[in-house]
């Protein structure tokens, strides 16, 4: 094979980004395998086979936080840690930290893939691992402040780029909500109970879990979104005022969204109203930031038509802005009335999931993985396939479970004259099949478009081609 020859790779440490990119493909064939499969059994229930670690409860966390924390924090790590370092001008702060935050990490999924299917969870959602592990994340987690910090510290230039901003602030408040929603008393090497009991504790947990949404899964990839939608589209930000506004608009008003997720429960009524009002108010940043995405292209519009990476970004940033406006409106309690339990809310977290978060990951590992690799993308027609099987696939499955969920909402509210339920529960999950097939369908045209990109990133690092790219950020207005 020939001299790999990369643009900076004496300057800046690309080892351990080269790393968490192929892991990103890798762990995201993985967790979508998984859904794939769970989404085979709520069709055809015999799947699981009566096998304990391949029911539908065992599975399901496994796949949230494969996608999650495998698939998502792997490409978080590979692009904040080459971002930081690009527009920084500098190494990062310590090449062994960061070699322990790789390691590190995949030895946080590998513990989970083999604890989950065995049934060891504390059972709060995207929470579910026990104490050791979750001790494990809290170290490697501080390692990569040091490592991101420090190197914003040690700058050559006195600006700090926004997309940093966005990266900074997702390490925090992470950091912040997983150590308090954690916290837990141990009785066994792999079983706890948590610190907090009755309403306290479902509190705890959705502010962490809808911040985890929040900030793992929104303003970690804002990151990714302002770094490279400008390096694909060779256009500055927008407006990089609006990305400050975004910002600090974003972050301040986010952490309070988490009690829409208990309306009609037993928290105080003040509480819940809080949550929803706060969860209105989100839907000026989220959209000031989609505006700001997609009015980058300004002037470039035409890149479109034949830039199927640039589309994944596009595309990806319009359900970014979809799925903004979805949750605030499902917060209002009389339309939470309706969605909440249901399906409804399912096809509102995967048009974000795979709409946003997978499709701007796509998108941006499909710019950086040449350019660590120092070679020329195998192939933009398989690019361009991958893209319209992937937008198909996540059509299918939010469609398909937005309209069963307003269906079954509509079932289980229905009642005769005399006060009885019209349906019952088991006619409402016969008439949820034909959808659930649908489901699976998307899903499995998702997790093509994945092989698909794995196939064509294969052949791009194993080429005998090199190509030194330079990379320059276009400077803001």
């Amino acid at each position: 094979m020939a001299e790999i020859s990369i643009a900076g790779q004496d300057t800046y440490n690309y080892k351990v980004v080269r790393q968490f990119a192929i892991m990103t493909i890798i762990w995201g064939i993985v967790g979508m395998s998984v859904g794939v499969f769970i989404a085979a059994e709520l069709t055809w229930p015999w799947l699981n086979m009566d096998i304990p670690y391949l029911t539908f409860s065992r599975l399901r966390p496994l796949h949230t936080n494969a996608v999650i924390f495998a698939f998502g924090g792997s490409a978080l790590f590979a692009t904040s840690y080459y971002i930081v370092q690009r527009t920084c001008h500098v190494r990062l702060f310590s090449d062994k930290l960061a070699a322990v935050t790789f390691w590190g990490w995949q030895l946080v999924i590998v513990l989970a893939a083999i604890t989950l299917p065995l049934g060891l969870t504390s059972t709060k959602e995207y929470a579910e691992l026990e104490w050791p592990i979750d001790i494990l994340i809290t170290v490697i987690w501080v390692a990569y402040a040091i490592v991101f910090f420090g190197t914003l510290y040690k700058r050559k230039v006195s600006h700090i780029y926004v997309a940093n901003w966005f990266f900074a602030a997702f390490i925090i408040t992470i950091a912040i909500l997983h150590i308090f929603n954690n916290l837990a008393v141990p009785v066994s090497m792999w079983k706890s109970y948590s610190a907090y009991a009755g309403v306290q504790d479902a509190m705890v947990q959705w502010w962490y879990g809808h911040n985890a949404v929040g900030f793992f899964l929104t303003a970690g990839f804002l990151g990714m979104m302002y770094y490279f939608v400008p390096k694909q589209a060779e256009r500055p930000v927008y407006s990089y005022r609006l990305s400050i506004v975004h910002f600090w608009a974003l972050i301040f008003t986010y952490i309070w969204a988490g009690p829409h997720h208990l309306h009609y429960t037993a928290l105080p009524d003040w509480t819940q109203t809080l949550g929803m009002v706060m969860s209105l108010i989100l839907l000026a940043p989220s959209w000031g930031g989609m505006i700001n995405g997609i009015m980058t292209l300004s002037g470039a519009w035409e890149k479109l038509r034949s830039d199927p990476i640039l589309r994944f970004m596009i595309v990806a940033i319009s359900f970014y802005g979809m799925s903004t406006f979805e949750g605030p409106m499902m917060a209002i309690k009389t339309v939470n009335a309706l969605s909440h339990y249901t399906d409804w809310t399912i096809g509102h977290v995967h048009s974000g999931a795979l709409g946003w978060v997978a499709m701007i990951t796509m998108g941006s590992m499909y710019y950086l993985i040449p350019r660590l690799f120092g070679r020329k993308l195998y192939s933009l027609k398989l690019v361009e396939v991958h893209f319209w099987v992937a937008t198909i696939g996540v059509v299918l499955y939010a469609v398909a479970m937005w309209v069963s969920g307003i269906m079954q909402g509509l079932m289980w509210r229905a009642v005769n004259a005399d006060g009885t339920l019209t349906y019952s529960f088991v006619e409402s999950v016969q008439a949820m099949h034909p959808y659930y097939m649908t489901r699976w369908l998307g899903g499995t045209l998702f997790l093509t478009g994945m092989l698909i990109m794995a196939y064509n990133i294969f052949r791009t690092v194993v080429s005998s081609e090199v190509a030194v790219v330079n990379d320059k950020i276009p400077a803001p207005h």
